[in-house]
């Protein structure tokens, strides 16, 4: 799966025990209602991110995971991550949005008749 967006934030590595180290990415998705994706970098991973700068456009390359935790309780807890394994610039044009050609483009409309009656409905 993929993540293709804007680099909001880049966190420093965090090195959780002798043999664990992590380093979080936040991706804003260019949609309709943006969405800030938080992207786990793990282990050696976290290396890829040392030349990425707030504001660059990526693809990041990601797996979900999901993992039970069992409470005190026994109550069963259910936690989603996202880890990243990828991550490429785009540029700023590289979106996939289609762009709409120029309005030279299009010819002008020659059947045009004002006394026709309008019968679209909108």
């Amino acid at each position: 799966m993929e993540v293709v967006g804007k680099v909001k934030l880049v966190n420093d590595e965090q090195v959780v025990s002798a043999s664990f180290k992590k380093r979080e990415l936040v991706v804003t998705t260019d949609e309709q209602y943006p969405q800030h994706i938080i992207i786990e970098f793990k282990q050696d991973k976290t290396d890829l991110l040392s030349s990425y700068k707030v504001g660059e456009n990526v693809k990041v390359g990601i797996n979900l995971r999901g993992r039970e935790w069992i409470n005190p309780q026994g109550e069963a807890r259910y936690f989603n991550s996202i880890e990243g394994w990828k991550i490429e610039r785009l540029q700023a044009d590289a979106r996939q949005t289609p762009s709409m050609p120029a309005k030279e483009t299009f010819a002008p409309a020659t059947n045009y008749n004002e006394d026709e009656p309008d019968d679209l409905p909108f």
